[in-house]
């Protein structure tokens, strides 16, 4: 009987293990998804830059601001637009647009890895746009598995 109880706790303790890696896993790979996703929406606007640079006659052209409206197809997990502060409004893991502020926003399903716990568990960007370059500026320093998000 003892030797069951040993033997089970065994079994627990390597369940218990098996279930943190597995969480980090998931959390690694969701961190791989959204730099994915960050450095189509950079090489959107980046490219929409570009052209509306070359087509720029006397009269300008509207630029898009929102950059997901430039991918030929969004990612499945967009959102739509909304703003920042009803970001716990949208399911984890969906991206928006907030079209007050210019910001990209990312709602994680694993924000424990996050630094600092951020409000509603999202990361927001920034559409920056200036005459010389489009970027997509983290509107605070977040730390994700100890690496500066880009």
């Amino acid at each position: 009987m003892g030797e069951w109880g040993i033997l089970s706790l065994v079994v627990m303790a390597l369940l218990w293990v098996f279930g943190n890696q597995l969480r980090e896993v998931q959390g690694q790979s969701e961190k791989v998804a959204v730099w994915s996703t960050l450095e189509q929406l950079r090489a959107a606007l980046m490219i929409e830059q570009l052209a509306h640079h070359i087509r720029a006659t006397g009269a300008s052209a509207p630029v898009e601001k929102n950059p997901f409206r430039l991918l030929q197809t969004p990612p499945p997990n967009f959102a739509g637009e909304m703003a920042m502060q009803d970001a716990d409004k949208v399911p984890p893991g969906s991206w928006v647009y907030d079209p007050v502020c210019g910001c990209v926003g990312y709602r994680l399903l694993f924000p424990q890895w996050l630094e600092p716990v951020q409000a509603a568990d999202a990361v927001w960007f920034r559409v920056a746009m200036t005459t010389a370059e489009v970027r997509l500026v983290p509107y605070t320093q977040y730390l994700w598995f100890g690496q500066t998000l880009p």
